[in-house]
Formats: C-alpha cells, structure tokens, sequence
C-alpha cells in the first residue's frame, strides 16, 4: 500500500512538472513558442531551395526542408513585386491598396516629389552622425502581426527587426516594437532611429565596437567549394554579370577587404553581409534575452546580401550559388544556437522571400529563351506624344513602379480632359517593343487582360500613392538599364513564386502544393498564436500547417 502511494505521489509531482513546464511556455494559459524568429530571405527564387539542394549542409536549408512544413506554391498576391511592399505584405497579410506600402518609393501627386517609403523627418539617428537613421514605420496604415502579438500580450512581447536595409527592418517590426535596427555604411555599425529609443543599448555598441566586418573579411572571397563543382552556375566572368564595388572584373578571387575600402557599400553585395546580419541577430537574443522570459518575442531577420548580390550578377552567376551555400552554413549555425539557447521544439521559424528575380537580359538571350530590354527614351518620348496632342508639357511627373505618375494639379489648371490624357499615354505604351498590357488604373475591370493580372494590379493600387496607368511588360524582359545583372517588380512567377517554410514549434513535417499566398503568412501565425489578424489582413490561415500539428 505505501509503495502503491509512493508511486501515486510520483505521479503527482511528475504532473505538477509538466504543467509548470507548459506555464512557462505559455501566455495567459495559452500555449505559445518562446520565441518567433521570422526569416526573409531577400529576392530568394523558391527554385534556389532545390537547385542547391545537394551541396546544401543539413542543418540550413536542408532542415528546414526536412524538418518543418512546406508551402511550396505560395505566389505573391499584388504587383509591383518590390522588398518595402514584400515585407509589408508577409507582416500584414495586406496588400498595397489597403497597407499603404505602394513601392520602395513613389511619386508624391501633390508636389512630384519622390517619397521614400520609411523616411521621417521628425526623427533623428541614434548611432550614427548622419541622416541615414532618420526612418520609421509612420506610412505603414496597417498594423503587424508584430504588432498584434504586442496588443495581445499587453505590450509584454519584445519585437525586434534587423536587416542591412533600413525598411526591411522598420516595417517587419511593426508601430510599436522593442527595436529596429539596420546598418549604417558610413560607420559599418548596426544603427536606429529616436522613434525606437534614445541610445542605443550596450550590447548594440559592444557588437558594432567589436569590428565584425573587419574579422568577416579578413580571409577574402573566394568560392566555399572548388569553383569546378559549381555546376548550376555559368561559367565565372559572362558579359551579362556586374561587378562589385571597388573590384575590376566579376571573377574569384575578390580582394574584398580592397573593395570594401574603395566602397563600404560593396559589404551588402557579399555573402558575409548576411553572416553580419545573423551574427548581430543573436546578439540580439543575448541582449535583450528574447524568448528567455515569461512572455513571447518575436524577432523579425531579413538577410538582404542575396538580393544586392542578385541585382548585380543575375540568378545563374557563381556568386549567387556561392552566397547561397554560405547563408546555409550561416543559418545552420544560428538554428544550432536557437537550439541551445532557446531549446529545439521551443521556438518557431519561417523562411520566405519578398520576392524572386529574373534571368539576366543576356543569359536569356545567350540560351534562345524569350526576353528583352525597354526602351531607355519611354518616359522622355511619352512627354512628347502628350505635348503633340495636348499641347502643353509637364503633363507627368515620370514613370515609377512600371507606373505613370501624372501631375493632375498641372492638368487641371491647364483644364485638360485627365481621362483623355490617360488614354493617350495606354495607346502610346501599347505600342512599344516588350509592352503586353496597358491600364488605366481606374479601369482595370474593363481592359481584356486574365483575371489573375487584374486581381494583381487591384490589389497594388493605392489610389494615393500609386501612377494611374500601369503597364505589363512581355515575359522575360527587364527595364533598360539591366544590362548587367538582374531587377524583379513584375507579376511573373520568376518574381512572385516564394518560399515559405515553418519549422519548429507544434509544426509536423509535411509538404503541399495548394497554393497559398503571401496574405496568407501572418494570418497563419494569428492562428498559431491565438491571436488577432493584423487590421489590414486579407489573407486566411494556412490549414495544412495548422492540421499537420
């Protein structure tokens, strides 16, 4: 009898563990991860998963892969397909009409200016002695996932974004996070903004202070493998590739230090802008010990380096295959520390993209696949045919976005007919070599274009910062200053298939090939969380992942 209630005493106090476990890892009661870490992966083609794969370690990519859940149809929902926009939408589960994010930048109606998708003048840089930290989220119209996660848990979470570019750390974070960091090429210090805090904290400027760019290229560039076992890349050094700043030639060896010095910006177009990137992202957890207390922390990461490094060599270069198996080995290594420090099945991951890129103008051509350059005198030639049959110039502010931006303040005091004015600039776009389609905004639902492309440009017009005429180029082709290297911003699916993949906690392996949508990311974690859709949010969860639990 006093065995048999020993045992059942066991019993008990097991039980009392394992609930006070749970309590740990849960809010209110509500099971949730120590800690979110979401991962986008800049201008990253969801093909770059598999035509990598094999020489891919398997702790990186290939876990995620192996381990988590795999949406491998997500599409963009909107166009342009641009990084401010990309993250806006991953963060909101909206779309430019209604998030506000209409481009990196566009084109002010009221004065032509150009406007910048996180400036803010009424902030100053904490960091840093120049303006580059002068940015927040206040054009942003719709909260974050972020953001909700904060409401939800009455402010408690810690929110961080990071990234090497200002607005892919600002509008990931959300209104109202704990801290955004990004880097400042001037210093070569991760720098914020007054709007998140007055000095930065101690951690921050003993990570900036500790030179990790010095130490990242001390060893040089050259390929991680034999350059002969690069054979999913052209051969190194083709007409179509840019060179890196501070370099002569696109050719391995690079003398990186030599470059870096020539121009601080050239860090960006490395792979080792990308272990910066981590590096400072587990400082991070360290220092403000993110999904180390009782509440939830979100930490929003955006490896950036895979995007300069795309536009300026294309998808098919050596460099691109190098700076992927590099952030492979950079990710593996950061898992591995989530693991110790956080505990594996403790915190939850998910790997997308902003958005993909196109083959370069020339590899296309150099392979006899369909594609082309536009015409670099489009914009001036447009001026020209709208003064010939209106009489008067200055009747737009430019091109932007694939968009036309007209200056209505002009054409109204002029009293021209806006809508004959718009018509005219369709029928002189509709007829210049690499234009499919073009549409004047305000009537999309009466041009003969598929659906699909209709839905798109719907959902990417913002009636206050978008042009009124958008134009669809010809599969393939890319605007005229492409020549060397790579752009993105179209509907096709070399720009707008991503990756999406969760790994972690309560997510099952498994794959599926429904499609889903960009939209669809942060109502998945709304779900996941127990929590609110952010207000803006018009994608729906992903129940292939929340089933699969």
């Amino acid at each position: 009898m006093k065995k048999f209630f020993a045992i059942n005493i066991l019993f008990l106090l097991g039980s009392s563990l394992l609930f006070s476990q749970k309590k740990v890892n849960s809010d209110n009661g509500i099971e949730r991860p120590k800690l979110i870490v979401g991962i986008v992966v800049d201008q990253m083609r969801w093909d770059y998963l598999y035509r990598f794969y094999n020489k891919y370690e398997t702790g990186g990519f290939k876990r995620l892969l192996d381990e988590g859940f795999s949406c491998e149809n997500t599409m963009i929902d909107y166009i342009p397909s641009v990084t401010a926009i990309g993250h806006s939408t991953i963060f909101t589960g909206s779309v430019p009409s209604i998030h506000g994010i209409a481009g990196n930048s566009w084109i002010d109606a009221k004065t032509g200016k150009s406007i910048y998708c996180t400036d803010d003048s009424t902030v100053q840089t904490i960091g840093a002695d120049n303006k580059t930290g002068k940015m927040s989220p206040h054009k942003l119209l719709s909260t974050t996932i972020t953001d909700e996660l904060r409401l939800a848990t009455n402010f408690q979470s810690k929110v961080v974004g990071i990234s090497l570019k200002d607005r892919a750390a600002i509008l990931p974070a959300g209104h109202n996070p704990t801290a955004a960091f990004w880097l400042d090429d001037a210093s070569g210090k991760f720098i914020s903004s007054s709007y998140y805090m007055s000095l930065l904290p101690a951690w921050a400027s003993n990570f900036n202070n500790s030179k990790p760019i010095d130490k990242l290229l001390a060893n040089g560039w050259n390929t991680l493998l034999p350059i002969e076992q690069y054979t999913e890349s052209t051969a190194d050094n083709v007409e179509w590739e840019g060179t890196l700043k501070g370099a002569t030639q696109p050719v391995f060896p690079y003398d990186v230090q030599k470059a870096y010095a020539t121009n601080h910006g050239s860090l960006r177009q490395m792979p080792f802008g990308n272990s910066l990137t981590l590096q400072f992202a587990q400082a991070t957890v360290d220092g403000y010990k993110l999904g180390q207390e009782k509440t939830t922390d979100f930490l929003a990461i955006n490896c950036a380096s895979t995007d300069y490094s795309g536009h300026l060599v294309g998808p098919n270069a050596i460099e691109i295959e190098d700076v992927y198996l590099r952030l492979d080995k950079d990710l593996a290594k950061f898992f591995s520390y989530l693991d110790q420090k956080i505990g594996k099945g403790n915190y939850l991951v998910f790997l997308t993209a902003d958005h993909g890129a196109a083959h370069a103008e020339g590899f296309m051509k150099a392979n006899k696949m369909p594609t082309g350059l536009l015409g670099k005198d489009m914009e001036t030639n447009l001026e020209k045919t709208l003064k010939e049959q209106f009489g008067s110039d200055k009747l737009i502010y430019g091109i932007d976005n694939f968009q036309v931006f007209f200056n209505k303040n002009r054409i109204d005091s002029l009293k021209l007919d806006i809508d004959k004015i718009k018509a005219a600039t369709v029928n002189y776009l509709q007829r210049q070599d690499g234009i499919q389609y073009a549409v004047d905004q305000d009537k999309i639902s009466e041009a003969s274009i598929p659906s699909t492309l209709k839905e798109m440009m719907i959902n990417g017009y913002n009636k206050q910062r978008s042009g009124s005429v958008l134009m669809i180029t010809l599969p393939g082709w890319l605007p005229y200053n492409s020549i060397k290297g790579t752009t993105h911003s179209v509907w096709n699916p070399y720009d707008t298939h991503i990756p999406l993949i969760f790994m972690g906690w309560k997510i099952a392996h498994g794959t599926t090939n429904r499609t889903t949508h960009m939209t669809d990311i942060s109502a998945t974690l709304a779900a996941l969380l127990h929590i609110q859709m952010p207000s803006g949010c018009i994608g729906s969860p992903i129940t292939d992942v929340l089933n699969n639990k």
